[in-house]
């Protein structure tokens, strides 16, 4: 058993390669061998979104609080809420943020294939994050 103490991480400022505006990020576990899941709560101000990325293995985000957007390739902008939970499938094309007024934050869930948990592809435009 290992017990990770609340505040004991330090949190992490979201990098301007992935991100577009304030987003902070909090290590909740890391992938330890066998297992390849990952978890972080990730806070975002409000206009706040990750750059299109993809997950060899699929995400989950469980949203905690707040209100945001999500939207995979093809699809429409959708907003998320606190008690929401979202599924993109593997390889699925998608980013996600909080709502132009309101920060989110929710916990990320995803597995590691060979190492690897995520493709970071280019910044979501403006005209794309306002639907």
């Amino acid at each position: 058993m290992d017990i990770t103490r609340s505040g004991s991480q330090p949190s992490a400022k979201g990098p301007a390669d992935w991100f577009t505006g304030g987003v902070r990020v909090d290590t909740l576990f890391a992938a330890t061998n066998p297992a390849r899941a990952a978890g972080a709560s990730v806070t975002f101000e409000p206009g706040a979104r990750t750059a299109w990325h993809t997950h060899p293995l699929g995400q989950t985000l469980i949203v905690t609080s707040g209100c945001g957007r999500v939207q995979r390739e093809g699809g429409p902008v959708e907003e998320i809420r606190g008690g929401d939970v979202v599924w993109f499938a593997p390889g699925e094309r998608h980013w996600h943020s909080a709502s132009l007024t309101t920060a989110m934050t929710h916990i990320a869930i995803q597995e590691q294939l060979d190492g690897k948990v995520v493709d970071r592809i280019e910044h979501v435009t403006d005209t794309q994050y306002q639907g």
